[in-house]
């Protein structure tokens, strides 16, 4: 596994709404090929449709800006115990803005339900190759890795159901808690993100999880209960950093299913936040239609919809991620730490300097003691 801040291929040309192949005729209309099928945009008037057209434009024109690439691999376990809270929705739509904005990353997916492989369009029925075989049977991941279609840079390590019989079968592995990990070590292909969607237990799956990464990005849903159970997940961080994994830690909070219209909302926000601090991010994820209706059609919200509030919240978030990098930031503190004690040197040479040279009132007394002496 390696980072390679040189390699990134184009961006894909999102398409909004269901995808339609070439050649389709199931909606009536046979689809254009090639650069036809692309769609033209709308005209940019003050109406909701051009507004909406409005809004996808800036989320494409802000995803094809780019963002820094991490100086190596940056491997993040999205957990939570709790189910219902956006954890694999999150998940796609972020590995996907982050793809979208130039990186190269790969979806791990974790949980046997296979929902992220879904969402991604990734086939992954029975027959398929799939985390399963890396971690069960020492597959090499290169043989299981998917590239998803709709989006340049992004690639996937399906689940299938036979998954959900892992944990029994791991138990009596050599070395079951780092089998994830040493398939990741062993993948060769660059990569800037790797992110690994749990299953919402925290089982053997969940501990190779937390062995492998890095980081830890919790999603936390805007709702009543919102913080219950995630005590056990931060004790179980807690033994895995000490005992496994020195280098993990909780790195990001996302807020999602964010309904700004609801006092509650705000509460669980304020909460969080005043419990988390810094961890959390600035962008919260609203309660969106588009972002629940993209799965079904085998997208995430940024190819389905990309002007949607959905898109943009999450192109935002991963935004925040990659300007929160955590190499980048202990450099940045170690540049400033080096910069303040070069600074506290020339301030002290510069003491040094002014204590050797003679005083004013020094020199003009010794002016008036040598024409007194005259």
């Amino acid at each position: 596994m390696r980072s390679d801040a040189n390699i990134a291929g184009p961006m894909a040309d999102p398409v909004p709404g269901p995808r339609t192949e070439p050649g389709d005729t199931s909606a009536g209309v046979v689809a254009p090929r090639g650069d036809a099928a692309r769609e033209t945009p709308p005209p940019m008037d003050d109406t909701p449709i051009g507004r909406a057209a409005q809004q996808a434009v800036e989320a494409m024109n802000r995803a094809g800006e780019g963002l820094p690439r991490p100086a190596r691999t940056r491997v993040m376990v999205v957990a939570n115990q709790k189910g219902g809270v956006g954890k694999t929705t999150t998940t796609v739509n972020l590995a996907a803005s982050l793809a979208l904005h130039g990186a190269r990353v790969l979806v791990v997916d974790l949980d046997p339900q296979g929902n992220a492989s879904t969402a991604l369009g990734v086939d992954h029925h029975a027959e398929v190759p799939s985390i399963y075989d890396v971690l069960v049977e020492s597959r090499p991941l290169s043989e299981v890795v998917q590239p998803v279609r709709d989006v340049e840079g992004l690639f996937c390590a399906p689940a299938t159901i036979d998954l959900a019989g892992a944990e029994i079968e791991l138990v009596s592995l050599v070395a079951r808690e780092s089998r994830l990990q040493r398939a990741l070590e062993a993948y060769d292909q660059p990569l800037d993100y790797i992110l690994i969607d749990c299953p919402p237990s925290l089982g053997l799956l969940t501990v190779n999880a937390l062995v492998a990464g890095a980081e830890v990005l919790i999603p936390i849903q805007c709702e009543y209960y919102a913080l219950e159970g995630l005590g056990q997940l931060l004790r179980n961080v807690e033994l895995v950093r000490g005992h496994l994994n020195p280098r993990l830690h909780i790195s990001t909070i996302i807020l999602t299913m964010y309904d700004g219209r609801t006092r509650l909302a705000s509460q669980v926000a304020e909460e969080v936040r005043g419990h988390f601090g810094k961890e959390v991010l600035r962008t919260n994820i609203p309660r969106s239609v588009r972002i629940s209706e993209a799965p079904s059609y085998g997208q995430t919200v940024l190819t389905y919809d990309p002007g949607s509030s959905g898109s943009l919240s999450y192109l935002e978030a991963a935004r925040e991620i990659a300007l929160r990098d955590p190499h980048v930031e202990q450099a940045q503190q170690a540049q400033q730490a080096q910069l303040a004690h070069q600074t506290q040197q020339a301030q002290q040479v510069a003491q040094f300097q002014m204590q050797q040279q003679p005083q004013p009132q020094q020199a003009q007394q010794h002016g008036s003691m040598a024409e007194g002496t005259q």
